[in-house]
């Protein structure tokens, strides 16, 4: 019963600091409910970038035009070489018959264009159609690809893909950087504010040791005034974050100026995120309580 009293009253004391420090815990509060609008920003932004990354990677093939004059048996020799490659995900065969029809059906121009060939007049090339595990390795399995034999020409979108590759693994990375470094941000904002209140309870605290209350006892209730701070603080940015971007995705709708950019579907997606944030605040105010009390106090 005993660790349940301690816990109730730190849970009471930690509340009553909030309200006695109100001015304090506002411009806490308020701060806080900046820096996580922009983690969820930077979240957001991240997630779907990611989504498209991964969009463009199961949709980006390695064309490969096997050599006009090679036999069924060549390229069935060619398909097994292939196989062996590293980094092939996926082959798909398709003869020039079949290029025809795709391309008849396509578009109206080819199909009037083809239709006017005879039998035997088919000038495309076989080709396989491949699809790799890892984009950033695509170059470096299209040049191995393009030694092997009855290989013409190999086509991948080269110089493209790997500007796309780079751009994109920036983006990723100062995403990252944004949120970590907001994250510490709030810790910091919350520390201080927390320290004030040390400061100003510095008597109570030292009448507290001077009769024998532990360090647990003493750091509790700080711990649970920065969990309130935090929580207080993700209101808010998880209230901007479900309703902004559900509105965001349906003004938008679904996609982000172009089809080929589309966005990740709200539902699941930013309850995922708000969750996130309420951790982050939480942890976040925590951690600031703590070091401030251990720093400042010396407990």
């Amino acid at each position: 019963m005993k660790p349940i009293r301690i816990l109730a009253r730190s849970i009471s004391s930690a509340f009553k600091s909030v309200v006695r420090n109100l001015s304090l815990s506002i411009a806490s509060i308020s701060c806080i409910i900046i820096t996580l609008i922009l983690v969820a920003f930077a979240i957001i932004l991240s997630a779907n970038v990611n989504n498209f990354t991964s969009d463009i990677e199961s949709d980006l093939t390695v064309v490969v035009f096997v050599n006009k004059d090679a036999t069924d048996e060549n390229i069935e020799k060619l398909k097994k070489n292939i196989e062996i490659v590293p980094n092939i995900k996926e082959i798909t065969y398709k003869s020039k018959d079949q290029m025809k029809e795709e391309m008849s059906r396509e578009n109206e121009a080819f199909n009037k264009i083809m239709s006017e060939w005879k039998e035997g007049e088919n000038p495309l090339q076989p080709c396989f159609i491949i699809l790799v595990n890892e984009i950033e390795n695509i170059g470096e399995t299209a040049n191995t690809i393009k030694n092997l034999e009855f290989v013409d020409i190999v086509k991948y979108g080269e110089g493209m893909v790997e500007r796309l590759v780079s751009i994109f693994d920036i983006v990723k990375k100062v995403t990252i950087v944004a949120v970590v470094a907001l994250v510490f941000v709030t810790a910091f904002l919350i520390s201080n504010t927390i320290k004030i209140t040390i400061y100003s309870r510095k008597n109570e605290i030292d009448i507290m040791r001077l009769v024998g209350t532990s360090n647990a006892v003493i750091k509790l209730p700080f711990l649970f005034e920065g969990l309130f701070l935090g929580v207080l603080g993700s209101i808010i940015p998880v209230l901007v974050t479900i309703y902004g971007y559900v509105f965001f995705y349906d003004k938008m709708g679904g996609v982000l100026f172009t089809d080929i950019i589309s966005l990740i579907e709200p539902y699941n997606f930013v309850f995922q995120i708000s969750g996130a944030l309420v951790i982050i605040g939480a942890i976040v105010g925590m951690y600031g309580s703590y070091k401030s009390v251990r720093k400042y106090l010396k407990i």
